[in-house]
C-alpha cells in the first residue's frame, strides 16, 4: 500500500506541477513539456564485483554532457534496470542528477510490474532529481496485457505522478508493443508527454504521430537505426544507446534531419546501422559497454547473468564498427 508520506509527496508534487516551471517541464500555460532532442540512455557501470560504480557514471556523464543533448535516460533498458535494487535505482538517479548539466533534462525509468510500484517509484525518483517518468509496459503476466489494462495502467501512473509521464514501448525485452488505441487514448492525458518506441516499425512510428496530431504529445524514436525514418514521419527526436559512443555523430544526424538535408542524413544514416545493429539487438549491452571501453568511456562488466562478449563476438563488433568509418 502507498504509505502516508508517499501520498502526502504525491498530493504535493500535483499541487507544484500545476504551477511551476521546473528545468524547462512546463513550457507555457496549458502546455506540456517539451521533449524533443536527442537522449543517450545511460549504461550503468559496475565494479569487477558487481557493486554500482559511481565514480565511474559521473565520469560518463561529464564526457557524455560535452554533446549537445535534450538530456539523459536513466534506468532504461541499457540501465540493466532489472539486476537493480530499488534504493540502487534511486541512487543511480540522484547521482546522474548530480553530475548532469542543469540545462538538461532527466527522464527516469520508473517502470515496474505493478500499478502501485510504479507510482511509488515515479513518486520516489521525482524526489531524487527525475524531469520525466519513462514507463516502460508491465510484460510478465503479458497475455492479460490488454489495451484496457494497459490503459488503467498508465491513467494511473499519470494521475498520481508529480512529474510528466512519458510512454516506453520495447518489444523487444517485453513482447509486447503498447497497443496504437491504448496510446492514442493516453495521448489525452494532461500528464503524459509523449512516447519512446524502441519497437522499429515505422509505419507504425506514422500512424501514431498521425492519430495524436491533435494532441500536445511527441513521440522519440528508441533507436539511432531508424532515426532519419522516424524524423521524416513526425517524430521529435530519439533515445539512441549508439549515442553512447557516436554521440556527435547522432546528434549531427538530427541537425540534418531538422534543417531539411536528406541526401547528407541519408548517407550518415546509412554509415550508422551497422554499427548500432550491433550495439542493439546482435550483441546488446554487453556489446555497447564494450564500445564504450573503445572509446574513452568507461563501459566495464555488466550485472549477471548477463555476460560479456566472446572473442568472436568481440570481433565482429569491431568489423561492424570498423567497415563503417568508425572505428
Amino acid at each position: 500500500m502507498l504509505g502516508p508520506q508517499v501520498w502526502s509527496s504525491v498530493r504535493q508534487g500535483l499541487s507544484r506541477s500545476l504551477s511551476r516551471n521546473v528545468r524547462g517541464w512546463a513550457s507555457g500555460e496549458g502546455k506540456k513539456v517539451d521533449i524533443a532532442g536527442i537522449y543517450p540512455p545511460v549504461t550503468t557501470p559496475f565494479t569487477a564485483t558487481a557493486e554500482v560504480d559511481y565514480g565511474k557514471l559521473e565520469e560518463n556523464l561529464h564526457k557524455l554532457g560535452t554533446f549537445p543533448f535534450r538530456g539523459f535516460v536513466v534506468q532504461g533498458s541499457n540501465g540493466e534496470f532489472p539486476f537493480l535494487t530499488s534504493s540502487e535505482r534511486l541512487e543511480v538517479v540522484s547521482r546522474v542528477r548530480q553530475a548532469m548539466p542543469k540545462n538538461k533534462l532527466l527522464l527516469a525509468g520508473s517502470g515496474c510490474e505493478s500499478t502501485q510500484a510504479t507510482v511509488e517509484m515515479t513518486v520516489s525518483m521525482a524526489q531524487v532529481g527525475a524531469d520525466a517518468a519513462m514507463v516502460v509496459t508491465p510484460c510478465y503476466y503479458r497475455g492479460r496485457m490488454s489495451s484496457a489494462a494497459l490503459i488503467h495502467h498508465y491513467t494511473k501512473v499519470a494521475d498520481l505522478s508529480p512529474i510528466p509521464v512519458v510512454l516506453y514501448s520495447v518489444p523487444a525485452n517485453t513482447g509486447l508493443d503498447l497497443p496504437v488505441d491504448a496510446v492514442v487514448t493516453l495521448s489525452q492525458h494532461p500528464n503524459i508527454v509523449g512516447m519512446k518506441d524502441s519497437g522499429g516499425d515505422v509505419t507504425r512510428i506514422g500512424l501514431i504521430v498521425h492519430k495524436t496530431r491533435k494532441q500536445d504529445f511527441q513521440l522519440l524514436a528508441g533507436s539511432a537505426g531508424f532515426l532519419m525514418a522516424s524524423y521524416a514521419l513526425g517524430a521529435v527526436g530519439g533515445v539512441c544507446a549508439l549515442a553512447n559512443v557516436l554521440g556527435a555523430q547522432v546528434c549531427q544526424l538530427e541537425r540534418l534531419c531538422l534543417t531539411g538535408q536528406w541526401e547528407d542524413a541519408q548517407k550518415l544514416q546509412h554509415r550508422l546501422i551497422e554499427p548500432n545493429a550491433a550495439v542493439t539487438r546482435r550483441f546488446g549491452i554487453p556489446g555497447l559497454k564494450k564500445m564504450m571501453d573503445w572509446f574513452g568511456y568507461y563501459g566495464g562488466p555488466c550485472r549477471a547473468p548477463l555476460q560479456e562478449l566472446s572473442p568472436a563476438e568481440e570481433e565482429a563488433l569491431r568489423v561492424d564498427f570498423t567497415s563503417n568509418g568508425w572505428l
